[in-house]
Protein backbone atom coordinates (compact mmCIF):
# COMPACT_ATOMS: atom_id res chain seq x y z
CA UNK A 1 0.00 0.00 0.00
CA UNK A 2 1.59 3.50 -0.70
CA UNK A 3 2.40 5.69 1.67
CA UNK A 4 -0.56 8.34 2.85
CA UNK A 5 0.59 11.34 1.70
CA UNK A 6 -0.06 14.58 4.92
CA UNK A 7 -2.18 17.50 4.36
CA UNK A 8 -0.27 20.59 4.15
CA UNK A 9 -0.30 22.87 7.21
CA UNK A 10 0.07 25.59 5.16
CA UNK A 11 -2.40 25.27 2.99
CA UNK A 12 -5.01 24.06 4.92
CA UNK A 13 -4.76 25.48 8.52
CA UNK A 14 -3.54 28.81 6.69
CA UNK A 15 -6.57 28.78 4.96
CA UNK A 16 -5.31 29.74 1.45
CA UNK A 17 -4.63 27.46 -1.53
CA UNK A 18 -4.99 27.85 -5.25
CA UNK A 19 -7.33 26.13 -7.41
CA UNK A 20 -5.96 22.43 -8.71
CA UNK A 21 -5.73 22.35 -12.02
CA UNK A 22 -9.19 21.05 -13.47
CA UNK A 23 -9.43 17.99 -15.60
CA UNK A 24 -9.60 17.84 -19.64
CA UNK A 25 -11.17 15.72 -21.97
CA UNK A 26 -9.71 13.53 -23.67
CA UNK A 27 -12.25 12.55 -27.19
CA UNK A 28 -10.36 11.32 -30.12
CA UNK A 29 -11.26 12.29 -33.75
CA UNK A 30 -11.62 9.33 -36.01
CA UNK A 31 -11.19 9.56 -39.45
CA UNK A 32 -13.24 8.32 -41.69
CA UNK A 33 -11.87 5.44 -44.64
CA UNK A 34 -11.27 7.37 -47.89
CA UNK A 35 -13.29 6.32 -51.08
CA UNK A 36 -11.49 3.53 -53.56
CA UNK A 37 -10.68 5.24 -56.48
CA UNK A 38 -11.99 2.11 -58.67
CA UNK A 39 -15.29 3.10 -57.39
CA UNK A 40 -17.57 5.51 -60.05
CA UNK A 41 -18.41 9.12 -59.05
CA UNK A 42 -21.40 8.65 -57.50
CA UNK A 43 -20.68 5.43 -55.71
CA UNK A 44 -17.29 8.10 -54.46
CA UNK A 45 -20.10 10.81 -53.19
CA UNK A 46 -22.35 7.81 -51.16
CA UNK A 47 -18.75 6.94 -49.68
CA UNK A 48 -18.01 10.33 -48.50
CA UNK A 49 -21.27 11.28 -47.09
CA UNK A 50 -21.03 7.96 -45.35
CA UNK A 51 -17.37 8.82 -43.99
CA UNK A 52 -18.04 12.11 -43.29
CA UNK A 53 -21.61 11.04 -41.26
CA UNK A 54 -18.85 8.68 -39.34
CA UNK A 55 -16.47 11.03 -38.77
CA UNK A 56 -19.82 13.30 -37.28
CA UNK A 57 -20.33 10.39 -35.30
CA UNK A 58 -17.07 10.12 -33.65
CA UNK A 59 -16.30 13.41 -32.21
CA UNK A 60 -19.63 13.48 -30.79
CA UNK A 61 -19.55 13.92 -26.66
CA UNK A 62 -20.58 10.68 -25.34
CA UNK A 63 -24.04 10.97 -24.07
CA UNK A 64 -24.21 11.95 -20.36
CA UNK A 65 -25.37 9.42 -17.83
CA UNK A 66 -29.30 10.02 -16.57
CA UNK A 67 -29.31 11.01 -12.99
CA UNK A 68 -32.59 9.57 -12.27
CA UNK A 69 -33.53 6.85 -9.68
CA UNK A 70 -33.59 6.44 -5.87
CA UNK A 71 -30.92 6.12 -3.54
CA UNK A 72 -30.35 5.73 -0.19
CA UNK A 73 -27.33 7.76 1.88
CA UNK A 74 -26.84 6.62 5.70
CA UNK A 75 -25.20 8.50 7.99
CA UNK A 76 -24.06 8.64 11.60
CA UNK A 77 -25.61 12.01 12.18
CA UNK A 78 -28.70 11.06 13.52
CA UNK A 79 -29.81 14.90 14.45
CA UNK A 80 -29.64 16.13 11.23
CA UNK A 81 -31.74 13.17 9.12
CA UNK A 82 -34.70 15.58 9.60
CA UNK A 83 -33.23 18.69 9.01
CA UNK A 84 -29.90 19.63 7.07
CA UNK A 85 -30.02 16.38 5.35
CA UNK A 86 -33.38 16.25 4.18
CA UNK A 87 -32.94 20.19 3.05
CA UNK A 88 -29.69 18.60 0.81
CA UNK A 89 -31.63 15.74 -0.39
CA UNK A 90 -34.67 18.43 -1.39
CA UNK A 91 -32.04 20.60 -3.50
CA UNK A 92 -30.80 17.34 -4.97
CA UNK A 93 -34.05 16.20 -6.32
CA UNK A 94 -34.96 19.93 -7.35
CA UNK A 95 -31.31 20.01 -9.97
CA UNK A 96 -32.18 16.26 -10.90
CA UNK A 97 -36.00 15.91 -11.13
CA UNK A 98 -36.29 12.75 -11.50
CA UNK A 99 -33.67 11.27 -8.46
CA UNK A 100 -34.70 11.43 -5.06
CA UNK A 101 -32.69 10.82 -2.04
CA UNK A 102 -33.82 9.11 1.38
CA UNK A 103 -32.16 9.19 4.43
CA UNK A 104 -31.03 7.17 7.22
CA UNK A 105 -29.23 7.88 10.36
CA UNK A 106 -27.79 5.06 11.89
CA UNK A 107 -27.05 5.72 15.89
CA UNK A 108 -23.91 2.48 15.94
CA UNK A 109 -23.33 3.35 12.38
CA UNK A 110 -19.43 1.62 11.98
CA UNK A 111 -21.24 -1.49 13.60
CA UNK A 112 -24.06 -1.66 11.85
CA UNK A 113 -22.11 -0.42 8.82
CA UNK A 114 -19.77 -3.63 8.68
CA UNK A 115 -22.97 -6.00 9.21
CA UNK A 116 -24.52 -4.62 5.94
CA UNK A 117 -20.89 -5.00 3.93
CA UNK A 118 -20.99 -8.93 5.23
CA UNK A 119 -24.47 -9.46 3.95
CA UNK A 120 -24.02 -6.77 0.40
CA UNK A 121 -26.82 -5.03 1.97
CA UNK A 122 -24.99 -1.22 1.92
CA UNK A 123 -26.84 1.82 0.98
CA UNK A 124 -25.99 3.51 -2.35
CA UNK A 125 -24.06 6.19 -0.41
CA UNK A 126 -22.73 5.26 2.90
CA UNK A 127 -19.63 6.47 5.17
CA UNK A 128 -16.90 3.99 5.12
CA UNK A 129 -16.10 2.67 8.59
CA UNK A 130 -12.76 3.57 9.70
CA UNK A 131 -11.46 -0.71 10.27
CA UNK A 132 -12.22 -1.19 6.59
CA UNK A 133 -8.95 -2.30 4.85
CA UNK A 134 -7.76 -0.49 1.71
CA UNK A 135 -7.30 -3.84 0.23
CA UNK A 136 -11.08 -4.68 0.69
CA UNK A 137 -12.20 -1.60 -0.66
CA UNK A 138 -12.94 -3.23 -4.37
CA UNK A 139 -14.95 -5.65 -3.16
CA UNK A 140 -17.23 -3.22 -1.05
CA UNK A 141 -17.08 -0.13 -3.20
CA UNK A 142 -16.84 1.15 -6.81
CA UNK A 143 -14.27 3.86 -7.81
CA UNK A 144 -15.04 7.40 -8.08
CA UNK A 145 -12.26 8.58 -10.35
CA UNK A 146 -14.97 9.99 -12.94
CA UNK A 147 -15.96 12.29 -10.80
CA UNK A 148 -13.25 14.89 -11.40
CA UNK A 149 -12.40 15.06 -7.89
CA UNK A 150 -9.14 13.95 -7.55
CA UNK A 151 -7.04 16.82 -8.17
CA UNK A 152 -8.96 19.07 -6.37
CA UNK A 153 -9.23 17.15 -2.65
CA UNK A 154 -7.12 16.76 0.33
CA UNK A 155 -6.42 12.64 1.79
CA UNK A 156 -7.07 11.73 -2.19
CA UNK A 157 -4.53 8.64 -1.16
CA UNK A 158 -6.13 7.26 1.75
CA UNK A 159 -9.12 5.64 0.89
CA UNK A 160 -7.42 4.78 -2.70
CA UNK A 161 -6.54 0.94 -3.90
CA UNK A 162 -4.33 0.01 -6.87
CA UNK A 163 -4.36 3.49 -8.42
CA UNK A 164 -8.24 4.34 -7.73
CA UNK A 165 -10.01 6.56 -5.60
CA UNK A 166 -12.90 4.96 -3.29
CA UNK A 167 -13.76 7.27 -1.22
CA UNK A 168 -13.81 11.51 -0.34
CA UNK A 169 -13.35 12.43 2.89
CA UNK A 170 -16.52 14.35 4.04
CA UNK A 171 -14.14 17.46 5.52
CA UNK A 172 -11.14 17.04 8.40
CA UNK A 173 -11.13 18.73 11.87
CA UNK A 174 -8.44 19.65 14.40
CA UNK A 175 -8.66 17.81 17.90
CA UNK A 176 -8.78 20.58 20.80
CA UNK A 177 -11.27 21.89 23.47
CA UNK A 178 -14.83 23.75 22.22
CA UNK A 179 -15.57 25.72 25.78
CA UNK A 180 -18.48 27.77 26.86
CA UNK A 181 -17.09 31.64 27.13
CA UNK A 182 -19.25 32.09 29.73
CA UNK A 183 -18.69 29.45 31.50
CA UNK A 184 -14.96 30.75 31.45
CA UNK A 185 -16.12 34.12 32.99
CA UNK A 186 -18.63 32.99 35.69
CA UNK A 187 -15.33 30.77 37.08
CA UNK A 188 -13.00 33.79 36.84
CA UNK A 189 -11.19 32.47 34.05
CA UNK A 190 -10.02 35.84 31.98
CA UNK A 191 -7.53 33.46 29.08
CA UNK A 192 -7.84 30.03 27.78
CA UNK A 193 -4.83 27.83 29.44
CA UNK A 194 -1.47 27.67 28.13
CA UNK A 195 0.01 25.04 30.46
CA UNK A 196 -1.15 21.74 31.51
CA UNK A 197 -0.94 22.97 34.89
CA UNK A 198 -3.06 25.81 34.29
CA UNK A 199 -5.66 23.72 32.26
CA UNK A 200 -6.15 21.50 35.56
CA UNK A 201 -6.09 25.15 38.03
CA UNK A 202 -9.29 25.69 35.62
CA UNK A 203 -11.02 23.03 35.94
CA UNK A 204 -10.47 23.69 39.79
CA UNK A 205 -12.23 26.92 39.33
CA UNK A 206 -14.87 25.89 37.13
CA UNK A 207 -15.92 23.28 39.74
CA UNK A 208 -15.19 25.69 42.54
CA UNK A 209 -18.28 27.81 40.85
CA UNK A 210 -20.86 25.06 40.81
CA UNK A 211 -19.68 24.27 36.55
CA UNK A 212 -18.84 20.95 35.94
CA UNK A 213 -15.65 21.51 33.74
CA UNK A 214 -15.26 18.56 30.77
CA UNK A 215 -17.92 16.47 29.47
CA UNK A 216 -16.39 12.68 28.53
CA UNK A 217 -19.98 10.97 27.66
CA UNK A 218 -17.85 8.39 29.05
CA UNK A 219 -21.09 6.01 28.65
CA UNK A 220 -21.70 6.61 24.74
CA UNK A 221 -17.59 5.93 24.71
CA UNK A 222 -17.25 6.67 21.04
CA UNK A 223 -16.35 10.72 21.93
CA UNK A 224 -13.39 9.02 23.69
CA UNK A 225 -11.54 8.81 20.72
CA UNK A 226 -9.46 12.56 20.68
CA UNK A 227 -7.86 10.80 23.76
CA UNK A 228 -5.85 7.97 21.36
CA UNK A 229 -5.45 11.14 18.64
CA UNK A 230 -3.39 12.87 21.40
CA UNK A 231 -1.31 10.27 21.84
CA UNK A 232 0.17 10.65 18.50
CA UNK A 233 0.93 14.38 19.35
CA UNK A 234 2.88 12.83 22.61
CA UNK A 235 4.38 10.22 20.01
CA UNK A 236 5.18 13.25 17.39
CA UNK A 237 4.31 10.56 14.89
CA UNK A 238 1.40 11.26 12.60
CA UNK A 239 1.91 7.78 11.73
CA UNK A 240 1.46 6.14 15.32
CA UNK A 241 -1.33 3.62 14.91
CA UNK A 242 0.98 2.25 11.97
CA UNK A 243 3.99 2.64 13.76
CA UNK A 244 1.78 0.03 16.31
CA UNK A 245 1.67 -2.38 13.67
CA UNK A 246 5.48 -3.10 13.55
CA UNK A 247 5.67 -3.26 17.30
CA UNK A 248 4.78 -6.59 19.58
CA UNK A 249 3.90 -4.34 23.02
CA UNK A 250 2.91 -0.99 21.48
CA UNK A 251 0.84 0.36 25.43
CA UNK A 252 4.21 1.34 27.11
CA UNK A 253 4.01 3.10 30.72
CA UNK A 254 4.48 6.19 30.32
CA UNK A 255 4.23 6.18 26.27
CA UNK A 256 1.98 8.01 24.24
CA UNK A 257 -0.99 6.38 25.13
CA UNK A 258 -0.70 6.56 28.98
CA UNK A 259 0.65 9.92 28.79
CA UNK A 260 -2.98 11.32 26.89
CA UNK A 261 -4.93 8.40 29.59
CA UNK A 262 -3.27 10.06 32.43
CA UNK A 263 -4.55 13.29 31.59
CA UNK A 264 -8.30 12.40 31.24
CA UNK A 265 -7.77 10.01 34.52
CA UNK A 266 -6.79 13.15 36.50
CA UNK A 267 -9.38 14.68 35.43
CA UNK A 268 -12.22 11.91 36.71
CA UNK A 269 -10.48 11.16 39.51
CA UNK A 270 -10.41 14.91 41.04
CA UNK A 271 -14.22 15.27 40.14
CA UNK A 272 -13.12 17.39 36.73
CA UNK A 273 -16.07 15.56 34.86
CA UNK A 274 -20.07 14.78 34.91
CA UNK A 275 -21.17 12.89 38.60
CA UNK A 276 -22.01 9.30 36.87
CA UNK A 277 -20.48 8.15 33.89
CA UNK A 278 -22.56 5.71 33.13
CA UNK A 279 -25.69 8.09 32.98
CA UNK A 280 -23.91 10.37 30.62
CA UNK A 281 -25.13 11.15 26.98
CA UNK A 282 -24.07 13.04 23.97
CA UNK A 283 -27.04 15.08 22.82
CA UNK A 284 -27.73 16.38 26.31
CA UNK A 285 -24.15 16.71 26.92
CA UNK A 286 -24.44 19.58 23.94
CA UNK A 287 -27.13 21.33 25.91
CA UNK A 288 -25.34 21.20 28.61
CA UNK A 289 -22.36 23.03 27.20
CA UNK A 290 -24.90 25.50 25.12
CA UNK A 291 -26.08 26.53 28.50
CA UNK A 292 -22.67 26.74 30.79
CA UNK A 293 -23.79 23.89 32.77
CA UNK A 294 -20.62 22.20 31.70
CA UNK A 295 -17.42 24.28 30.43
CA UNK A 296 -15.62 22.26 28.20
CA UNK A 297 -15.67 18.98 25.41
CA UNK A 298 -12.46 17.73 23.87
CA UNK A 299 -13.23 16.80 20.47
CA UNK A 300 -13.16 17.75 16.92
CA UNK A 301 -14.04 21.39 15.69
CA UNK A 302 -17.18 20.30 14.21
CA UNK A 303 -18.28 20.72 17.63
CA UNK A 304 -18.81 24.23 17.32
CA UNK A 305 -21.93 24.35 15.01
CA UNK A 306 -23.11 21.39 17.31
CA UNK A 307 -22.86 23.71 19.97
CA UNK A 308 -24.66 26.64 18.43
CA UNK A 309 -27.16 25.16 17.13
CA UNK A 310 -28.28 23.56 20.79
CA UNK A 311 -28.34 27.28 22.24
CA UNK A 312 -25.41 28.80 22.89
CA UNK A 313 -24.76 32.48 20.66
CA UNK A 314 -21.58 31.47 17.88
CA UNK A 315 -19.76 34.37 19.85
CA UNK A 316 -19.97 32.06 23.27
CA UNK A 317 -18.53 29.59 21.68
CA UNK A 318 -14.79 29.24 21.51
CA UNK A 319 -11.99 26.28 20.54
CA UNK A 320 -8.61 26.11 22.28
CA UNK A 321 -5.94 23.46 21.40
CA UNK A 322 -5.76 20.60 25.06
CA UNK A 323 -2.40 21.81 26.70
CA UNK A 324 0.03 18.48 26.55
CA UNK A 325 2.77 19.36 28.88
CA UNK A 326 3.86 22.97 30.87
CA UNK A 327 5.76 23.82 27.68
CA UNK A 328 3.76 26.53 26.93
CA UNK A 329 3.71 25.04 23.61
CA UNK A 330 0.44 24.90 21.59
CA UNK A 331 0.09 21.67 19.90
CA UNK A 332 -2.84 20.12 17.80
CA UNK A 333 -3.04 16.95 15.82
CA UNK A 334 -5.17 17.11 12.45
CA UNK A 335 -7.33 14.08 11.16
CA UNK A 336 -9.74 13.54 8.14
CA UNK A 337 -13.40 12.39 8.79
CA UNK A 338 -15.45 9.66 7.37
CA UNK A 339 -14.89 9.22 3.85
CA UNK A 340 -18.07 8.63 1.21
CA UNK A 341 -17.93 6.10 -0.53
CA UNK A 342 -20.78 3.83 -3.29
CA UNK A 343 -21.76 0.68 -3.20
CA UNK A 344 -20.50 -1.76 -5.66
CA UNK A 345 -23.79 -3.40 -5.67
CA UNK A 346 -26.04 0.42 -6.38
CA UNK A 347 -28.89 0.23 -8.83
CA UNK A 348 -28.25 3.92 -9.68
CA UNK A 349 -24.47 4.10 -9.13
CA UNK A 350 -24.47 7.48 -11.99
CA UNK A 351 -27.09 9.21 -9.17
CA UNK A 352 -25.47 7.95 -6.23
CA UNK A 353 -22.10 9.31 -7.81
CA UNK A 354 -24.35 12.44 -8.75
CA UNK A 355 -24.98 12.92 -5.20
CA UNK A 356 -21.54 12.52 -3.79
CA UNK A 357 -20.02 15.25 -6.22
CA UNK A 358 -23.37 17.32 -5.16
CA UNK A 359 -22.17 16.77 -1.22
CA UNK A 360 -18.74 17.47 -1.42
CA UNK A 361 -19.55 20.94 -4.07
CA UNK A 362 -22.55 22.24 -3.52
CA UNK A 363 -24.59 21.45 -0.27
CA UNK A 364 -22.08 23.17 2.12
CA UNK A 365 -22.43 20.36 4.36
CA UNK A 366 -18.27 20.75 5.32
CA UNK A 367 -19.16 24.18 6.43
CA UNK A 368 -22.30 23.44 8.45
CA UNK A 369 -20.70 20.51 10.12
CA UNK A 370 -17.69 23.33 11.36
CA UNK A 371 -15.40 21.11 9.07
CA UNK A 372 -12.01 22.23 7.18
CA UNK A 373 -13.24 21.28 3.73
CA UNK A 374 -11.74 18.97 1.98
CA UNK A 375 -11.82 20.81 -1.42
CA UNK A 376 -7.96 22.38 -1.54
CA UNK A 377 -9.76 25.46 -3.24
CA UNK A 378 -12.52 25.90 -0.58
CA UNK A 379 -11.80 28.16 2.82
CA UNK A 380 -13.34 26.88 6.15
CA UNK A 381 -16.05 29.54 7.91
CA UNK A 382 -15.62 28.36 11.45
CA UNK A 383 -14.96 31.75 13.13
CA UNK A 384 -13.49 29.65 15.83
CA UNK A 385 -10.34 27.91 13.88
CA UNK A 386 -9.21 31.72 14.06
CA UNK A 387 -9.40 31.98 17.59
CA UNK A 388 -7.63 28.44 17.65
CA UNK A 389 -4.91 29.73 15.11
CA UNK A 390 -3.62 32.46 16.77
CA UNK A 391 -2.20 30.00 19.26
CA UNK A 392 0.42 29.06 16.48
CA UNK A 393 0.33 25.39 17.06
CA UNK A 394 2.14 22.83 15.70
CA UNK A 395 0.28 20.66 14.00
CA UNK A 396 0.92 16.60 13.47
CA UNK A 397 -1.38 15.51 10.49
CA UNK A 398 -2.61 12.58 11.02
CA UNK A 399 -2.01 9.53 8.51
CA UNK A 400 -3.95 6.85 7.60
CA UNK A 401 -4.43 3.58 9.04
CA UNK A 402 -2.37 1.10 6.76
CA UNK A 403 -3.70 -2.49 6.46
CA UNK A 404 -1.28 -3.87 8.94
CA UNK A 405 -2.68 -1.68 11.71
CA UNK A 406 -6.14 -2.78 10.74
CA UNK A 407 -5.72 -6.39 10.07
CA UNK A 408 -3.96 -6.36 13.95
CA UNK A 409 -7.12 -4.33 15.16
CA UNK A 410 -9.89 -5.93 13.51
CA UNK A 411 -7.96 -9.36 14.83
CA UNK A 412 -8.03 -7.72 18.37
CA UNK A 413 -11.52 -5.87 17.74
CA UNK A 414 -9.17 -3.16 19.54
CA UNK A 415 -11.67 0.25 19.92
CA UNK A 416 -9.52 3.31 21.28
CA UNK A 417 -12.23 4.63 22.76
CA UNK A 418 -13.30 1.63 24.80
CA UNK A 419 -9.17 1.18 26.02
CA UNK A 420 -9.68 4.99 27.20
CA UNK A 421 -12.60 3.59 29.34
CA UNK A 422 -10.88 0.23 30.32
CA UNK A 423 -7.75 2.57 31.60
CA UNK A 424 -9.73 4.64 33.60
CA UNK A 425 -12.35 2.35 35.23
CA UNK A 426 -9.81 -0.43 35.81
CA UNK A 427 -8.17 -0.01 39.49
CA UNK A 428 -4.60 -0.76 37.90
CA UNK A 429 -3.55 1.27 34.89
CA UNK A 430 -0.52 -0.84 34.75
CA UNK A 431 -2.32 -3.71 34.23
CA UNK A 432 -5.21 -2.65 32.25
CA UNK A 433 -2.11 -1.60 30.06
CA UNK A 434 -0.18 -5.13 30.52
CA UNK A 435 -3.28 -6.68 29.05
CA UNK A 436 -3.71 -4.48 26.05
CA UNK A 437 -0.28 -5.15 25.33
CA UNK A 438 -1.37 -9.52 25.35
CA UNK A 439 -3.85 -9.30 23.32
CA UNK A 440 -1.93 -6.74 20.64
CA UNK A 441 0.84 -9.53 20.68
CA UNK A 442 -1.39 -12.21 20.58
CA UNK A 443 -3.39 -11.14 17.37
CA UNK A 444 -0.64 -9.89 15.59
CA UNK A 445 0.89 -13.55 16.18
CA UNK A 446 -2.01 -15.00 14.99
CA UNK A 447 -1.95 -13.21 11.81
CA UNK A 448 1.22 -15.04 11.04
CA UNK A 449 0.12 -18.47 11.35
Amino acid sequence: MKKKQLLSTVAVLGLAMSMAAGCGSNNGNNEGTPASNNKADNAAATNTADNAAATNTATEEPAAPKIAGKVVFTTNRTDLVDTELKTYADKFHEKYPDATVEIEAIKDYDQTTKIRMASNELADISLIPGTVKNSDLPNFYLPVDDLGLNDRIYFKDNRSQDGKLYGISSGSAAMGVTYNKKAFAAAGITAVPKTLDEFYADAEKLKAAGITPLATNFKDKWPLYGWDQEAFIYAGDPMLHNTMATQDEPFAVDGPHWQAFSILKKMVDSGYVEKDLMSTNWEGSKKDVASGKIAMFLLGNWVVPQVVDNGAAAEDVGFFPLPLDNSGEAKVILASDYYYGIDKNSENPDTAKAFLKFLIEESGYDDYAGFIPVLKDKQPKLAQLNEFMATNPKVIEMAAENDDYLAIANKMQFDTSAFAQDAIMGKDMKEVFASYNKKWKDAKAALVK
